[in-house]
Parts: structure tokens; sequence; C-alpha cells
């Protein structure tokens, strides 16, 4: 499997506290990778280095097979180039329906006099009932996302990222809040979304994780301090001593 995503020696220091200290790992092109780490481990601010929100000290993130540097590119150049990120809270139109939420975030759509003049084509809503078969909505399609619960909105959410055909996903914390019937699906969705990219789940929900069933990497003070499978890492001495532990 080639590399879709580099990331060599990136440090980054805020009011003199190292969150990231020479961090280094790479992801695969079409894998599901788990980060986990304690509290404070760096793993939200790997995601906004890798997103061009926040700029390293040092290092460098490189991407996809013409290996560019994402460091060189703004936020949304990096969106753009198939990066994409899910915060904890969804973030969705909620006065919009389901159908409508998922039309706006079609990869087509992207700049601002054609989303003027769009008119819906059969095409764009025939991709859209796929995806939303997919993220298990097909029924809601009609409804306002406003209306949804908390998980289908989180799905929502999932559906307008995969819409924008990222190469990268990434996703934080897409079990929590949710019921157990919930996180199964929200499991399917990702394990089905990491067939065709790449996938990276920062979760601190073990019983997820195992679920996910793929390679984890645990962060300990902005460094890869285990890599492997989930067994091997919480049996490693240092993992159970700094976070499992607790």
């Amino acid at each position: 499997m080639s590399t879709l995503l580099e990331v060599s020696g990136i440090s980054v220091t805020f009011d003199g506290f190292r969150a990231i200290n020479n961090l280094s790992f790479q992801i695969g092109s079409a894998e599901m990778r788990a980060i986990i780490g304690p509290n404070g481990a760096g793993k939200t601010t790997f995601m906004d280095i890798v997103t061009g929100k926040t700029r390293p000290d040092e290092g460098r993130v490189i991407w996809g097979e013409k290996s560019v540097n994402l460091l060189k590119m703004s936020e949304s150049q990096i969106a753009r180039a198939g990066v994409g990120r899910k915060f904890q809270r969804p973030t969705v139109f909620e006065d919009q329906t389901v159908l409508e939420n998922l039309i706006m975030a079609l990869k087509n759509r992207r700049r601002p006099f054609s989303v003027l003049g769009y008119r819906r084509s059969a095409e764009d809503v025939g991709r859209v009932e796929v995806l939303a078969e997919e993220i298990g909505l097909k029924a809601e399609l009609p409804r306002k996302a406003g209306e949804l619960a908390h998980g289908q909105k989180q799905w929502l959410e999932i559906g307008m990222l995969l819409a924008q055909e990222p190469r990268l996903l990434l996703v934080d914390e897409p079990a929590a809040g949710m019921s157990p019937m919930e996180r199964e699906q929200t499991t399917a969705i990702l394990v089905e979304a990491a067939k065709t990219r790449a996938v990276v789940v920062v979760e601190h929900d073990m019983e997820f994780v195992r679920r996910l069933n793929c390679k984890v990497t645990v962060l300990h003070e902005g460094s890869v301090l285990a890599e492997g499978s989930l067994d091997h890492v919480t049996a490693n001495q240092e993992v159970i001593d700094v976070y499992l532990g607790r």
C-alpha cells in the first residue's frame, strides 16, 4: 500500500509547552488508523497541523504521490487537495433537509457562482441517494437536519465530508454520546469508507477502537509511544503506565 500522508519530525510549542515533540509516522492510501493517548498527548494538535490550522515550528507533512508539502498550503488548499476533517460536535445546516445538506457538500460545487446558479441535476440526486444509503439516512432525506437524533447528525456530517470525496478523513471522537446501536452503525460507516481512502479516528473509547479492528498509534507527550494492533499496544508496559493505568 502506498503512503498517502507522512508526518516527519514535527514539533510545535505553545507558550513554552511542547504539544508535539518530533512526531513522525505514516498513513497508507486506503487504511483505517486509530490514534489514542491521554489528554494533552497531542492528538488534536496533530489534526490541526495536518489541516493547516496550526503551523509547526519544524518538520514536514508530505502528502500524496507527488510528495507535496502540506505546510506550504492554506487550510482551504489542503481541503481541496483531499483532506476532510470531522470535529466532535456535528456542524450541519439545521434548517435544510438531509438531501439539501448532502447536495451542498458535493464536490463539484466549490465555486461561489456555480452555487448561486445551481439547478439540481438527476446525477447529483443519484449521488446523494447512494451516499445517504451508505450513512444509513436514505429514509431521512426529506427531513430537516435539525430534527435528526445526535447519532444521525454525526452520520450526516460524515456523509457531507464523503460527498467532497476526500482521500483522507480525520474524525474526532465519533462515538461520543452515542447509543450502542448508533456506535455500531458509525463503525460500519467508517470501516466502509476506509476501503477506498484513509480514515484516521482519534478516540478515547477503547471498546470503539477495538470494533474498528485496525492499526493503533499511541501518542504520549507529543510523540509516538507505541504502534500496532490494539492488543499489541495495550500489552505494552509503557502504554499501561501512561494511559491505561490512569
